[in-house]
């Protein structure tokens, strides 16, 4: 159980200084205009256009850093800053964010998958804690209860590997997007380039936590075992 506890505050520093890495970046690459002048919303709306994609709607949401693409009502939803802003940092969210509308209109495997797991990620978050507390506390009595928290934790490890391409692919599409159609000079797509490697290293981070976190439940639940024997 310490072993875990320990891997989990080296995970949350680790965590931490990704995010005020990336916040830093964000906030660097906001103070960056770019030379055609165009919003986060006008990028949006274009890449969107130029994909074919026209039942998308680029809507403004509270929140700083709090972008996302929600495929439920096909929204493209950006925070007031990339919303707005004429940044190298709005136009590389902004982009980002409409890959992943066109990943859902061209049914990209990976991001299929992972609408899938969400209803059993939902459920599996809401107890999985409980249970492999529970587990762990009855492993000499009912190792089969940590079996099931692994299993359940299992699933949220799945879903945040399966992020990884999800998001890469999003920002590759952006980027390539963003060059082809010339909306950054050079200089500019760099720090786009820049921007958007942060904030996929705030998943990968996340994945490589629930990885490492899974394997020391596993071997908890082996040793518990073995002793059994």
């Amino acid at each position: 159980m310490n072993s875990i506890m320990l891997l989990s505050l080296l995970f949350i520093g680790i965590s931490f200084l990704v995010s005020m890495r990336l916040k830093s970046k964000f906030t660097h690459y906001s103070h960056l205009p770019i030379t055609n002048g165009m919003s986060g919303k006008e990028v949006a709306e274009q890449m969107l256009r130029d994909n074919g994609i026209y039942d998308v709607k680029v809507i403004s949401v509270e929140g700083f850093l709090t972008d996302h693409y929600n495929p439920m009502n096909k929204t493209v939803n950006l925070s007031p800053e990339v919303y707005s802003g004429t940044s190298i940092a709005s136009a590389a969210v902004a982009a980002h964010e409409c890959g992943h509308a066109v990943q859902h209109a061209t049914a990209y495997n990976w991001l299929m998958l992972r609408s899938r797991l969400v209803p059993f990620v939902q459920f599996s978050s809401s107890i999985v804690q409980w249970v492999l507390l529970a587990g762990i506390v009855l492993l000499n009595t009912f190792p089969m209860l940590l079996l099931g928290g692994i299993i359940l934790f299992a699933i949220t490890t799945v879903f945040s590997v399966i992020t990884l391409p999800v998001e890469f692919d999003a920002s590759n599409r952006a980027l390539a997007w963003l060059e082809n159609k010339r909306v950054l000079v050079s200089k500019e797509q760099e720090g786009a380039k820049d921007a958007l490697k942060w904030a996929a290293m705030t998943y990968v981070v996340a994945a490589l936590a629930s990885v490492a976190t899974l394997i020391q439940y596993v071997l908890i639940f082996l040793s518990g075992s073995r002793n059994d024997d």
